[in-house]
């Protein structure tokens, strides 16, 4: 990423830009028009917001919290915590997958704005699922699905991404596929010990780096929580934007 030093904007007209995969971190605004802005920012959580010196991040986490019930729980630390998680997670998806199965058929595969269609965004939690728990955690000699959805940048990283699908599957494969997953992730929550929580393992993506058995599961809770919001957000899009809807 290319990154732009101390740059100062005075007195421009920024009006209608997009910034995509950039970083903004401790960028200052003074005297700004910001009505309309639209920020989406997954990792809000982990630091501050301020607008008119106010830090908004509580309250962003509350109202997502309020409108996703059980998102509260994806920094569960136990067991027990943890599989109470996963269900309403569970709940929450079957409830998306009904929404998007009641919609023109080809509503799961239309994209806004470039982002992921709804089937792409199994796809890629299902990727989630191998990398944090299947590669890292369970350390499985293969533990990729062909239908899969990786980041693109993972092609220049020294991954082999030619082992995934480049021809769209259908909604009824890619929803086996995100059932044999959520299957996985249930069955090792329900025998998950504080000890095996606690178990270093490899950061699937830099094997130098050591993280817990913990870790890897709130990356996966992290996963779905912030992807269910963009594919209901774009369901919404979808429906708004077409005649009746």
């Amino acid at each position: 990423m290319v990154q732009e030093q101390k740059a100062e904007f005075v007195d421009r007209d920024l009006q209608g830009a997009r910034f995509i995969s950039s970083t903004l971190a401790g960028a200052v605004m003074r005297g700004v028009e910001v009505r309309g802005l639209d920020i989406d920012a997954p990792w809000l959580a982990e630091g501050s917001l301020l607008v008119n010196g106010v830090d908004v991040v509580p309250f962003v986490e509350a109202e997502l919290n309020r409108r996703f019930p059980g998102r509260e729980l994806r920094q569960a630390g136990d067991p027990e915590g943890l599989r109470a998680a996963w269900a309403a997670l569970e709940r929450a998806w079957a409830t998306a997958v009904d929404r998007a199965s009641s919609m023109p058929a080809d509503a799961v595969d239309a994209s806004v704005d470039g982002e992921w269609s709804f089937t792409q965004t199994l796809r890629h939690l299902a990727f989630a699922a191998d990398a944090w728990l299947g590669k890292a955690v369970l350390r499985l000699p293969q533990p990729f699905h062909p239908l899969g959805q990786p980041h693109v940048e993972y092609a220049t990283d020294g991954f082999d991404t030619s082992i995934f699908a480049t021809e769209q599957p259908t909604l009824a494969e890619v929803l086996d596929l995100r059932a044999e997953r959520q299957a996985m992730v249930r069955q090792f929550l329900a025998t998950v010990t504080p000890e095996l929580l606690a178990e270093p393992r490899r950061n699937p993506w830099s094997a130098e780096t050591e993280v817990s058995v913990l870790h890897c599961l709130h990356v996966i809770l992290g996963e779905e929580w912030e992807h269910l919001r963009f594919a209901l957000r774009d369901l919404t899009t979808i429906s708004t934007a077409r005649p009746g809807g």
